[in-house]
C-alpha cells in the first residue's frame, strides 16, 4: 500500500485547495503608514529544544530571561524548521529565516540574488548590525551586514577557541581567536551596539548565538550546578533509533556510543541545560542594555532558535531526522503592538520574515514562502496555516496539527501518529487498518505540499535500501572541535 506516487488528479486538487486557502490565508495590505519605524533586537539560539524553557513547562531548567520575555510577550508554541537537504540544518535554517523562502528553489550560500531581511530593512533607512554565527556564504554575509562585530563564519567551533572577524564598510578585518566562552563574546558586542546608539535612525540588530550547540562546554559553574540534579530522560528515549533513517552516523550521532545509555544521555542533557541557562544569563545582559539605550519601549524583541535536537529521543542525538523535537524550535516575540499570549498554531521560522518587514512598513516579495504572523497575536485570525511539511534528506514529514505522517523514500517506509495523544510519536499507527483514511490523506497533503513548494524528493526513492541496522559497539572519532574534558569522557581519549 501507498508504494507508488499517488494519482496526479488527487495531489492537483489538493495543491488547489492549499492555494485556495488550506493552508494559506489571503494577503493583508501593508499596515498603515506614518508610523514611527520600529527597532528590531532579533536573538537566534543554535539547536535549541522548543522544550527547554521554564515558562514553556520545563520545570528543570532555569531560564528566568526567556520566562520574562515570554510572560510580556507572544509564544508561538508550534514553531517548525522546514528542513534542509543535508545534516548542517542550520544552514538551510538561516537562508530561510533571512530572505522568507523555502529551501528548495533557494541557493543557500548566496541566497540567489534574493534581497535578504537587513537589506530590505536598510533599504527603510534602519541601520543594520549583526554579531555571531555566519553558515551560509560570504558574499551574502558583506550584503546583509556590511557592519558587524566578532562574526564566526563557521558551523560550529570550540566555544571557548571562536574564529571570528569583523566587517567594516563592507569588508573583512581583523580575524582572530576570540577570548571567552562564545555566549559572551557574541552578548558583549550587542551590548556594545546598544550602548553606543545614537541619532533616531531605527535600528535592526541581530545576535546570531551558537549557543546550545555542541561541544557542551558551559563554564563550569553552570555544569556543577547539575552534578546532583541531572535532568530526567525526554519520555521517547530509546537505546536506538528502531530502523536506518540514512542520518545515524553524521557527525551529531557520534557524540555518545550505541546503544544510548540513561546515564550518558541524562550527562549530556545536564551539560546541554547548562548552555542554555548560561546562554540565558547573557540573553538577559542583552535585553538590560535595550532597557539602559532607552529604545526599549520602541524595540520588537525576537527570540528564536534555528531547529530543535534530538538529545536521547527516539535513539538520536542530532537533528538529521524529522520527529517534533527536532523540527521545532522556540519562536518569542514582544514589543509594541504585540500583547501577551500564546498560540499553538502551525508556524514556520521563515514565517517572521514577512512579520517583521510589514511591522516596519514593508512589503514581502510577491514569492515570499513566509506568512505573516501578526493576524495570531492581533486575534484576526486562527491559523496562518493548517497543515505544514518539514524535510532532512530523504526523509518527509507533514502534519495537520494532530495527525503527523513521515515517509522514508530510500526504505518504502511511512510512519504516522496521532499527536493529540501521542506527542512524544511512540506508537506508530501507519499498519493500523483502522487508519487507512488519515494514511491516504496526509499523503495526498505531504504531496501536495511538494509540489507547492517545488520539492522534487519522490514518494519511493529509485533505489531503495534494507532499513535494519544495529549501531552497538560501532567505532566512533572525535571532531576537532571537542574539547579535552568532553573527548576524555565520551570519547576515551
Amino acid at each position: 500500500m501507498m508504494r507508488g506516487v499517488l494519482d496526479l488528479a488527487g495531489v492537483l486538487a489538493c495543491v488547489a485547495w492549499l492555494v485556495a486557502g488550506g493552508c494559506a490565508p489571503q494577503p493583508r495590505a501593508p499596515r498603515p503608514g506614518g508610523e514611527t519605524p520600529r527597532n528590531i533586537l532579533f536573538i537566534y539560539a543554535d539547536d535549541q529544544r522548543a522544550d527547554t524553557i521554564g515558562a514553556w513547562g520545563n520545570e528543570h531548567i532555569v531560564t528566568p530571561h526567556l520566562d520574562a520575555l515570554a510572560g510580556r510577550g507572544f509564544s508561538f508554541r508550534r514553531g517548525y524548521c522546514l528542513g534542509g537537504p543535508h545534516g548542517a540544518v542550520c544552514v538551510p535554517s538561516r537562508a530561510m529565516l533571512l530572505t522568507g523562502k523555502a529551501w528548495f528553489e533557494l541557493d543557500l550560500g548566496d541566497f540567489g540574488g534574493r534581497t535578504s531581511l537587513p537589506e530590505h530593512l536598510a533599504a527603510q533607512g534602519y541601520r543594520t548590525f549583526m554579531t555571531g554565527k555566519w553558515h551560509n556564504g560570504h558574499g551574502a554575509l558583506r550584503r546583509c551586514f556590511p557592519s558587524a562585530q566578532a562574526v564566526m563564519r563557521a558551523g560550529m567551533s570550540d566555544h571557548y577557541q571562536v574564529p571570528l572577524v569583523d566587517i567594516v564598510d563592507g569588508e573583512f578585518e581583523n580575524e582572530r581567536t576570540g577570548v571567552g566562552h562564545s555566549s559572551e563574546i557574541f552578548a558583549d558586542e550587542a551590548v556594545d551596539f546598544l550602548e553606543r546608539l545614537s541619532g533616531d535612525a531605527p535600528f535592526f540588530c541581530y545576535v546570531a548565538l551558537t549557543a546550545p550547540h555542541d561541544p557542551r562546554d558551559a563554564p563550569a559553574a553552570y555544569r556543577e550546578r547539575f552534578a546532583d540534579q541531572r535532568p530526567p530522560l525526554p519520555p521517547n528515549f530509546l537505546p536506538q533509533h528502531p530502523f536506518d533513517n540514512s542520518q545515524l552516523l553524521t557527525r551529531d550521532e557520534q557524540l555518545a556510543p550505541w546503544p544510548r545509555t540513561a546515564s550518558v544521555i541524562r550527562d549530556q542533557l545536564a551539560e546541554y541545560y547548562a548552555l542554555i541557562e548560561h546562554m540565558d544569563a547573557q540573553v538577559g545582559r542583552i535585553l538590560a542594555a535595550l532597557e539602559a539605550s532607552g529604545r526599549g519601549a520602541d524595540t520588537l524583541v525576537v527570540y528564536a532558535a534555528d531547529h530543535g535536537l534530538a538529545l536521547g529521543s527516539h535513539g538520536l542525538l542530532g537533528k538529521q531526522n524529522v520527529y517534533e523535537h527536532s523540527m521545532r524550535a522556540p519562536i518569542i516575540v514582544t514589543g509594541p503592538g504585540v500583547p501577551q499570549g500564546s498560540s499553538p498554531a502551525l508556524v514556520y521560522l521563515h514565517d517572521l520574515y514577512p512579520t517583521l518587514l510589514r511591522a516596519c512598513g514593508a512589503l514581502p516579495e510577491d514569492d515570499c514562502d513566509g506568512r505573516d504572523l501578526a493576524p495570531l497575536w492581533d486575534g484576526e485570525d486562527t491559523g496562518v496555516r493548517d497543515s505544514l511539511m518539514t524535510s532532512q534528506h530523504h526523509m518527509r514529514a507533514v502534519t495537520d496539527g494532530r495527525w503527523k505522517l513521515i515517509r522514508y523514500g530510500d526504505i518504502d517506509r511511512t510512519q504516522l501518529f496521532d499527536l493529540d495523544v501521542d506527542p512524544h510519536e511512540l506508537h506508530d499507527l501507519a499498519a493500523d487498518p483502522l487508519r487507512a483514511g488519515e494514511l491516504q490523506r496526509l499523503a495526498k497533503l505531504l504531496q501536495a505540499w511538494q509540489v507547492e513548494l517545488g520539492d522534487p524528493q519522490p514518494w519511493t526513492s529509485a533505489q531503495t535500501r534494507s532499513p535494519e541496522i544495529d549501531l552497538s559497539g560501532h567505532e566512533r572519532e572525535p571532531d576537532s572541535w571537542q574539547p579535552a574534558w568532553i573527548r576524555e569522557k565520551y570519547f576515551g581519549r
